[in-house]
């Protein structure tokens, strides 16, 4: 729907090393780059960047944490690796003969599994769950500890924010389909969706369906089985509303506390505002796309991408198409017209908004209405926001990766600083306010703070 995307690890380019630094930068060498890279996952979060490499070589593979080396094994499970969500954790599932095992900070589980999932880990970071298969049944490990392998299959397992409540999906023969929460099995259905958690961890609620029809299941209660179709539910931050997308006939709608919203030809997942007072998604009329906010619908577009709240709730911003140009709109004010777009972001404060835009072969950032300087790329990413631009936690700096030529660079408030081969990861504002990036220069990954 117009939006940008770049590669996630760009080639690398011999060259001599790093020499010229912005002043008041403290430069820090990680390591040599290995060949043979086989996935990247990086953390970029408020304690600064990480990036993790899968390493496959003819004898064996390895994951390499910040340029430093992991231990060998047979096999890593492709898409395990996985930081917890303060970057300060790392996990991963790893083959060793004919089992497998999950190693969590460079310490390895035993090696006793038949088959194993990705690992995740809870939302405050403290703790870790993956499914795991014993002999034919699957189990579900959490904090070391396997549950009873009673199952013929398992889904990955999800926490609640607070850590404490876990929940997953499970089968039964054939079609005996459940979600288990808290070690207690759900009713059964003829299929199950993921389950959600509030933000609070009180509440659970997820897709199922019985016979033809689908529902949404709420703290264990079902609701009606109306539905060709639902989405997954999604909470308010508070926990008190609950919204989703379903389906009747051939026309979609959105439920919002259990009160089914116009029927239209297709409508995307709902979002809530922070404090839950407001709720915004799009919409599908027939060959043109809108935006729902508050059960108001906005003007129409040739396409529409996903709406976002300020973090106070009180602004909203989207993507619109109009013919081949693409937009930001801003509490209902259209912005100047592009070749394309990336999702807006706003402030901590919500007082700024920022975007990366197309503009002929060109890319460039828009920061408060004002466009910055055109580069050749700017690094971007649909979910999570994993680039730029990103801004500090008072809102008053702002920062993205850039590519001028053949180099890379990172822009803070609107200066260039020094260029590199790649930007690995980063650019992130901390919570001491210093900006941290990892860049490539030749072979070696460096951390940059400023």
């Amino acid at each position: 729907m117009g939006y940008l995307r770049t590669c996630l690890f760009m080639g690398l380019v011999a060259s001599g090393l790093m020499m010229s630094c912005a002043k008041h930068s403290d430069v820090e060498k990680l390591g040599e780059l290995p060949a043979n890279i086989v996935n990247v996952v990086r953390s970029q979060t408020i304690n600064g960047c990480r990036i993790g490499l899968v390493i496959r070589t003819i004898s064996d593979h390895r994951v390499t944490v910040d340029g430093q080396p992991g231990p060998a094994y047979d096999g890593i499970l492709e898409g395990s690796l996985v930081f917890s969500a303060d970057g300060k954790r790392v996990a991963y599932a790893a083959q060793k003969g004919a089992k497998w095992l999950v190693v969590v900070d460079g310490q390895p589980g035993p090696a006793e599994y038949n088959g194993i999932g990705s690992p995740l880990f809870s939302a405050d970071s403290k703790r870790v769950a993956y499914a795991a298969k014993k002999g034919t049944k699957w189990l579900v490990v959490i904090d070391g500890q396997p549950g009873p392998a009673e199952y013929d299959g398992i889904g990955s397992p999800v926490f609640s924010a607070d850590g404490k409540r876990v929940a997953y999906t499970a089968q039964k023969g054939a079609k005996r389909l459940v979600v288990v929460v808290d070690g207690q099995p759900g009713q059964e259905y003829d299929g199950v969706g993921s389950p959600v958690f509030s933000a609070d961890g009180k509440r659970v609620a997820y897709a199922a369906k019985k016979g033809a029809k689908r529902l949404v299941v709420i703290d264990g209660q079902p609701g009606p089985a109306e539905y060709d179709g639902v989405g997954s539910p999604v909470f308010s931050a508070d926990g008190k509303r609950v919204a989703y997308a379903a389906k009747k006939g051939a026309k979609w709608l959105v439920v919002v506390d259990g009160q089914p919203g116009p029927e239209y030809d297709g409508v995307g997942s709902p979002v809530f505002s922070a404090d839950g007072k407001r709720v915004a998604y799009v919409v599908q009329k027939g060959a043109k796309r809108l935006v729902m906010v508050d059960g108001q619908p906005g003007p129409e577009y040739d396409g529409v991408g996903s709406p976002v709240f300020s973090a106070d709730g009180k602004r909203v911003a989207y993507a619109a198409k109009k013919g081949a140009k693409w937009m930001v709109v801003v509490d209902g004010q259209l912005g100047p017209e592009y070749d394309g777009v990336g999702s807006p972001v706003f402030s901590a404060d919500g007082k700024r908004v920022a975007y990366v835009v197309q503009k002929g072969a060109k890319r460039l950032a828009v920061v408060d209405g004002q466009p910055g300087p055109e580069y050749d790329d700017i690094k971007v990413s649909l979910f999570p926001v994993e680039w730029s631009p990103i801004f500090s936690a008072d809102g008053k700096r702002v920062a993205y990766a850039a590519k001028k030529g053949a180099k890379w660079l990172v822009v803070i408030d609107g200066q260039p600083g020094p260029e590199y081969d790649d930007i690995s990861c980063g650019p992130v504002f901390r919570k001491d306010s210093l900006l941290e990036y990892l860049p490539v220069k030749g072979n070696f990954l460096y951390r940059v703070t400023k």
